[in-house]
C-alpha cells in the first residue's frame, strides 16, 4: 500500500531537498564569519540545483509567486514577533515616512534613471522601481541586530523594513496592470484603503488574539507558537480577503502578539525565528532556481547601473527629504541610507510583471536578480565597517533580559525563567537586593547545569537561570522590577528606572 502512494522520485525529492538544507546551514555558519549575507548561500544553492546546476526544471514565476508572498508574510511575522515596542516607538514618524513618501521618491527617481539611461518605457520604468523600492526585512533584521547601533537608528530601520512592503506591493500590482498607468487619484485611494484597512486588521486581531491566549491555559507549550503564527497568518488572509494589504495587517499583528507578554515567549520567539529562516531559505532556493546563469550576463551592465542610481541617488534623497523634519544628524543619515538593504522582497515582487504578461517583464527580473545579488554582497557586509566609521556602532550596549512565562495551573501561579546575560545590571547582585513584590520569590537557580535553592545572601553571576514562582496579577510588577534592575542595577529605583518600555 505504501509503494502505491510513493515512488522513488518522491524520495528523491525529499533528499534532496534535505541535503539542501543541512549544507545551506552548514555554508551559513561559514559566510557568517566572513561577514556575508546568508542569502548568498541559498540564491547560490538553488542556482546549483536548477537547470545549469543539477538540472532540475524550474520555470514556474506564478508559482513562485505564491510561495513568495506567503515566505514573506512568515518573515514578517517572525519580524514583528522579534521587535521589542520600546525600541521603536519612539521612531515611528520617521519610519512611517520613510515607508510611504521614502518609497514614493524611490520609485520616482529610480523610474526615471530606468527610462532616461536605458529606454524604458515608462510603464516598465515605474514598475521597476516600484520593484526595487522597499528595504528586505529578513535582511535588516539578520544584519541590523549584530552591529550594535544605536536604539533611535536601528529602531527606524526596523520599523520602516517591517512597513514598507506593503506600498511597494500595492505600487508593483498597480503599475503592472494590463489597463496600464493608473491616474494619480485611482492610486492615492487604493494607497489609503489598502494600507489603513490592513492596519485596522492587524491591530484588532493582535489584541484580540492577545487578550484570548493570556486567558486561555493551553495544555502543551508548544501549541502556544502555534497559535501566535496562526493569528498572524489570520490577520495576513482576512486583510487578503478584503483586498487590504496583508503584508502590514500579518506585520502589526504579530508586533502587538510579541509585546504582549504572552505565556511562553521565549519558546514562541525560538519557534518563529526556525520558522522565518526555514521561510527565507525556501524562498531564496526557490528563486535561484528560477534563475539561469547563461541568460543573466546581459543582465549585469543595467544591473550595476540601476542599482547604483538606487544606492547612490534615491535611497539618499529619500532619507535626507524624509528626515528633515526630524533631528538625525549627517552620519546618522549616511548609516539609515546605506542600510537600506534590498533582498527576498524585490526578487518576489520581480514575478508580478510575468504573471501580468507585462512586455520585457523576463529581463525586468533578471536585471533584478543581479541587482540584489551584487549590492547586497556590496552593502552587507560593509555596514558594520561603515558604522564604525562613522562612529555610530556600540557593541558594548546592554543587553536586555529575556523573561520566559509559563503557567502553573496547580496553584494558579505561574513560572518566570530568567537568563542573566553579560553586561546586566542582574548580574553581581545579591539574592536580597531583588526586593521583587511581595509574592514573588525566586525558587531556584540553574548555574553551569546545576540547580541549586539560594541563600538570601547569593551574589548572582552572568548565565544564570533563574527560576522565579509569581500570582498572574504580580506577573507584570515582577518583570518590570526585573528589567529595571538589569538596566540599572541595585540602584535602578534611585536611579528612576522602572522597566518601562
Amino acid at each position: 500500500m505504501l509503494r502505491s502512494v510513493t515512488s522513488p522520485q518522491l524520495y528523491l525529492v525529499l533528499l534532496i531537498g534535505c541535503v539542501t538544507v543541512l549544507v545551506s546551514i552548514a555554508a551559513i555558519r561559514a559566510t557568517h564569519r566572513l561577514g556575508l549575507p546568508a542569502l548568498l548561500v541559498f540564491l547560490g544553492a538553488g542556482m546549483a540545483l536548477g537547470e545549469d546546476g543539477l538540472g532540475i526544471a524550474f520555470g514556474d514565476f506564478g508559482l513562485a509567486q505564491v510561495i513568495g508572498t506567503f515566505a514573506l508574510a512568515l518573515i514578517l511575522i517572525e519580524g514583528g514577533l522579534s521587535t521589542r515596542w520600546k525600541a521603536i516607538s519612539g521612531q515611528l514618524a520617521p519610519a512611517s515616512l520613510l515607508a510611504t513618501f521614502g518609497v514614493f521618491i524611490t520609485v520616482a527617481v529610480v523610474a526615471a534613471g530606468a527610462h532616461y539611461l536605458l529606454g524604458f518605457a515608462w510603464q516598465a520604468a515605474l514598475v521597476f522601481g516600484a520593484v526595487v523600492a522597499s528595504t528586505d526585512a529578513a535582511a535588516v533584521f539578520s544584519e541590523l541586530r549584530n552591529v550594535g547601533l544605536p536604539r533611535r537608528l536601528s529602531g527606524t530601520l526596523e520599523a520602516e523594513s517591517g512597513f514598507n512592503d506593503a506600498p511597494a506591493v500595492i505600487l508593483v500590482l498597480a503599475f503592472s496592470s494590463a489597463a496600464g498607468i493608473p491616474s494619480a487619484g485611482d492610486l492615492v485611494v487604493t494607497l489609503v484603503w489598502e494600507l489603513a484597512a490592513g492596519a485596522a486588521i492587524g491591530l484588532v486581531i493582535g489584541f484580540g488574539g492577545a487578550w484570548l491566549l493570556r486567558r486561555l491555559a493551553l495544555p502543551v507549550s508548544g501549541l502556544y507558537p502555534l497559535a501566535v503564527f496562526s493569528l498572524g497568518m489570520a490577520a495576513f488572509a482576512a486583510s487578503g480577503a478584503l483586498h487590504a494589504s496583508g503584508f502590514i495587517a500579518a506585520y502589526l499583528a504579530a508586533l502587538v502578539l510579541g509585546n504582549s507578554r504572552l505565556p511562553h515567549r521565549a519558546a514562541t520567539q525560538s519557534f518563529a525565528t526556525g520558522l522565518g529562516w526555514m521561510a527565507q531559505l525556501g524562498m531564496f532556493v526557490m528563486l535561484g532556481m528560477l534563475a539561469s546563469p547563461a541568460t543573466l550576463l546581459d543582465a549585469v551592465v543595467p544591473a550595476l547601473i540601476l542599482g547604483a542610481v538606487l544606492t547612490l541617488v534615491a535611497r539618499p534623497l529619500s532619507v535626507v527629504l524624509c528626515l528633515l523634519p526630524f533631528r538625525f544628524s549627517i552620519r546618522e543619515q549616511a548609516l539609515i541610507a546605506w542600510a537600506g538593504l534590498r533582498g527576498a522582497v524585490p526578487i518576489v515582487l520581480a514575478t508580478i510583471p510575468h504573471s501580468e504578461r507585462l512586455p520585457g517583464a523576463q529581463a525586468l527580473w533578471e536585471i533584478v536578480f543581479i541587482l540584489v545579488l551584487a549590492f547586497t554582497l556590496l552593502q552587507g557586509p560593509t555596514l558594520p565597517w561603515m558604522a564604525k566609521r562613522l562612529r555610530l556602532s556600540q557593541p558594548g550596549l546592554v543587553q536586555e533580559v529575556d523573561i520566559e512565562t509559563a503557567p502553573l495551573d496547580a496553584v494558579d501561579a505561574e513560572v518566570l525563567t530568567i537568563t542573566i546575560p553579560r553586561r546586566s545590571g542582574l548580574a553581581g547582585l545579591r539574592l536580597f537586593e531583588l526586593r521583587l513584590p511581595e509574592g514573588s520569590a525566586v525558587a531556584s537557580v540553574v548555574r553551569a547545569n546545576r540547580l541549586f535553592v539560594p541563600a538570601h545572601g547569593e551574589r548572582l553571576r552572568s548565565g544564570d537561570q533563574l527560576i522565579v514562582v509569581t500570582y498572574p496579577d504580580l506577573r507584570e510588577a515582577t518583570e518590570r522590577r526585573l528589567t529595571a534592575l538589569a538596566r540599572a542595577g541595585r540602584l535602578a529605583r534611585w536611579l528612576g528606572e522602572t522597566g518601562e518600555d
